[in-house]
């Protein structure tokens, strides 16, 4: 049987996701850590939902009592992370694989690729050779699959996305995060808004948080932006105009025949999709621009937790 566990120790949201060989019908079994909750889903070889049970908390133990909880026998783990680097997401693989009974090491693996291997698995990119999935939500990853298999790279990094130099003005927060995920990640977006309201500009997205500019979150500029605010939509199409920069550089270098948008950029599709694949074409070389599909993740918070599931498969 296989297993694959999904963290971002950051981020405090963790997916643990099991493959197991139940009778003669294969099932992935994943678990999403969310709010302080656990939520352990089954799933068949498709990544259609079959069951879910949910246990509060985020910590290695309950990580570990979740799998218990769905593990039928000894399960190989697959784990994304942020960075497979970090020390700190060791106790987590550590009692998920210990809960499993994993007969071999865990097979860990960045965030980012999990969610192309994924996508290219069972989701948008289905059986396409060349792959590149760039989502963002509060961090900002990408991955690569070529012919099924992820590339990582030397030291199983590439894809930091997050990191792509796309402004040659030297700040703080790029130094700390990265220019990419500064711009488009949940908290560059919230800060751009508030930052025009700083200048005086006036947006509805304040009444929507109450008067408080701590309290605003990128759902409520979506949500202005979709009924029509002039800030907001501002601020959504400088998003898609780093979005769309950022797809040019990834398709420059990889030439994919797909690149999956993910995160809070799938759930904005509506706004979002569209000027990034205008402003990539305006990027790219005229013969790759009109061949790579741009498309939205149909896996949702799911294609990390599969992408893992699939990773352990693939380690077999």
């Amino acid at each position: 049987m296989l297993s694959s566990v999904t963290l971002d120790p950051d981020e405090r949201q963790r997916f643990i996701a099991l493959a197991a060989q139940l009778g003669a019908q294969a099932r992935q079994l994943r678990t999403a850590a969310r709010d302080g909750n656990v939520a352990v889903v089954t799933a068949d070889e498709h990544g259609a939902a079959l069951a879910r049970h949910e246990l509060r908390g985020t910590s290695a133990s309950v990580a570990a009592d979740a799998v218990r909880s769905i593990a039928t026998g000894p399960t190989r783990i697959g784990v994304a992370v942020r960075d497979p680097l970090d020390p700190s997401i060791a106790d987590v693989v550590a009692a998920a694989a210990g809960a499993a009974g994993a007969p071999a090491a865990p097979r860990v693996l960045t965030r980012g690729n999990a969610v192309a291997l994924g996508e290219q698995w069972c989701g948008a990119a289905r059986g396409a050779r060349y792959v590149v999935a760039l989502s963002s939500s509060d961090r900002v990853h990408a991955g690569i699959v070529v012919d099924g298999q992820m590339f990582e790279g030397a030291h199983g990094l590439a894809g930091a996305a997050g990191w792509l130099a796309l402004n040659p003005v030297e700040r703080e927060d790029y130094r700390k995060m990265g220019c990419l995920e500064a711009e488009i990640g949940a908290a560059g977006i919230v800060r751009r808004l508030i930052w025009r309201l700083k200048s005086g500009d006036v947006s509805r997205v304040l009444d929507r948080a109450g008067g408080n500019t701590s309290q605003i979150t990128v759902r409520h500029i979506i949500e202005a932006a979709r009924d029509g605010d002039g800030v907001s939509i501002s601020v959504v199409r400088d998003t898609a105009r780093y979005i769309g920069m950022a797809i040019g550089n990834l398709v420059a270098i990889i030439d994919p025949d797909v690149v999956v948008l993910g995160g809070l950029i799938a759930e904005a599709a509506d706004l979002l999709i569209e000027p990034a694949r205008v402003e990539a074409s305006r990027r790219t070389h005229t013969s790759v621009g009109s061949a790579v599909q741009i498309v939205a993740g149909t896996l949702g918070d799911d294609a990390a937790a599969l992408g893992a599931a699939r990773a352990a498969m693939l380690a077999t």
